[in-house]
């Protein structure tokens, strides 16, 4: 699934459920940075197109170079986009790196399901062992209806907090 927001699914419910404790824009940041390198392989034919960057050893790198510069570029979108009030909205070290963390690894487990091409536990095996566990309209479909759930939950809370 590269280049597409369908990752950002399961994200928007992993917001409604840790609300502050987790920050959407880091995460949807880190799967940006997870799919350079297979952009890279697309626009030069070198390489191996879901290579090092799609491994669980991979995405702990992304994960440390996702949160050390998504908090920052997160912090000033927030600003930019009027969420900030005038004022800095700090994300929490912890938040970053826990929102990428959640950003990369799920990015390489709903790419193992779906791509031959990708070996999660390099270098100690090239078995994909989550290859097919699910079909891919089934894997789609779970992206996208986690997302709509995810927003309705996140919105619910909003509405009842503003009501009380």
């Amino acid at each position: 699934m590269p280049f597409t927001p369908i990752h950002m699914g399961p994200g928007i419910l992993i917001k409604a459920i840790l609300q502050g404790s987790f920050s959407l824009m880091v995460f949807g940041w880190t799967q940006i940075v997870m799919d350079i390198q297979p952009l890279l392989v697309m626009l030069t034919g070198q390489g191996h197109l879901h290579g090092f960057t799609h491994t669980y050893l991979g995405a702990t790198l992304i994960a440390v170079i996702s949160a050390l510069s998504g908090k920052y570029l997160s912090e000033i979108g927030l600003k930019i986009l009027g969420m900030a009030k005038g004022h800095a909205v700090p994300i929490l070290w912890w938040v970053a790196f826990l929102s990428a963390a959640i950003g990369s690894f799920s990015h390489v487990l709903l790419d193992s399901i779906m791509h031959t091409d990708v070996e999660p536990f390099y270098p100690f095996t090239l078995i994909n062992v989550f290859h097919g566990f699910i079909s891919i309209e089934a894997l789609h479909k779970l992206c996208l209806y986690s997302g709509l759930v995810g927003a309705a939950i996140y919105y619910a809370v909003i509405w009842h907090a503003n009501k009380t």
